[in-house]
């Protein structure tokens, strides 16, 4: 995606550091941030300052990377094993992360430079991915549709293109007009502060919502799709996405609005049959209990926006069963939730 004219990448590694988009000070102020060590990518990650299935799955990869390189020659092996430890504990949802963690590692096992070599794949991989989702994905996609998406699922979140945001991307390309309804998406805003902003850069027509207004919007026939993302997606076609994800899916089959989740296949684990099985992180309430924006004088100021002395509970992520969902748009196909068994041998 271009910014003010330049090509970025979300996350991308050189001579030796990770240098990545700080999604936490968006979309005020558009930083690039340095990461030199692994720790100081375990921290980016913890703390969402990179954010994303296919984000947090390259920073992941470049993390045990940096690990391979920061390692001594004596206890080479213990070091990348507490590394990658460390870096599988920064998030428990997401899928990617544990996918690029575990095929880095592996490759580090043969040497340094071969980890190095594996975490630019996975990243290059990543973006390739995101844009073939693209193509599939812009032929659900007519002229003049409106579209709903929940969370952010955009460039910002993969490496380049993105999932969910990919095919409307292609379909602006290709000269289809449409139109996005960007929900909020509570606590932390993505889509308010990340879905919005990406779109706004890209020229495309949109409007941020309320997270609970998609019920009222669909109801009037106001929304002919939605596309969200996916940061794990079970065998049996269960999606764990943002919380918010499945409330969606369920207005979505009551007024037959077609409900697709875009998702690369590295954001499958088959070792989960069901959603149940699926890790589910739990956040501070801070999160919910406190919000963060740009005061009238130009200064970014966090401010209680909740009653004081009130607790909050803050899942971030739910699980949508496959029953709802309409396809999984991939690189290699938009699949019907019923046809993974088949699709996985």
């Amino acid at each position: 995606m271009k910014v003010n004219g330049q090509h970025y990448r979300t996350v991308w590694s050189e001579e030796g550091s990770v240098f990545f988009i700080g999604q936490n000070l968006l979309p005020f102020t558009f930083r690039i941030t340095e990461a030199r060590t692994y720790q100081e990518c375990c921290e980016a990650i913890r703390d969402m300052s990179i954010r994303g299935a296919g984000a947090i799955g390259a920073m992941a990869g470049f993390a045990m990377a940096l690990a391979a390189i920061q390692a001594p020659d004596q206890g080479y092996h213990e070091f990348i094993s507490h590394a990658r430890k460390e870096i599988e504990s920064t998030r428990p949802t997401a899928r990617n992360l544990f996918y690029a963690a575990e095929k880095v590692f592996t490759a580090a096992l043969g040497s340094r430079q071969e980890a190095v070599r594996e975490a630019q794949r996975l990243a290059d991989n990543d973006a390739l991915d995101s844009q073939k989702i693209g193509e599939y994905g812009n032929s659900l996609i007519k002229d003049g549709f409106k579209i709903a998406t929940h969370c952010n699922a955009g460039w910002l979140a993969f490496v380049d293109y993105g999932t969910a945001l990919s095919p409307i991307y292609k379909a602006q390309e290709q000269g289809k007009n449409v139109f996005v309804y960007a929900d909020e998406t509570r606590p932390r805003s993505q889509g308010a502060r990340l879905t919005a902003w990406e779109l706004y850069h890209a020229g495309i027509p949109h409007v941020i919502i309320p997270d609970n207004a998609t019920a009222w919007l669909m109801a009037q026939g106001k929304v002919d799709l939605m596309i969200v993302g996916a940061d794990r997606i079970a065998a049996n076609g269960d999606v764990a996405n943002k919380i918010g994800t499945l409330e969606k899916a369920i207005i979505a089959r009551e007024f037959n609005v077609p409900f697709y989740v875009a998702a690369p296949t590295s954001t499958f684990d088959l070792k989960c049959n069901t959603g149940k099985e699926i890790p589910i992180e739990e956040r501070s309430g801070d999160e919910v209990l406190y919000m963060e924006g740009l005061s009238e004088k130009g200064i970014l100021e966090r401010v209680l926006v909740c009653s004081p002395g009130s607790p909050a509970y803050n899942p971030s992520f739910d699980v949508t069963p496959s029953k709802y969902i309409t396809g999984i748009i991939t690189e290699k196909g938009i699949i019907h939730p019923d046809h993974l068994p088949e699709w996985k041998h």
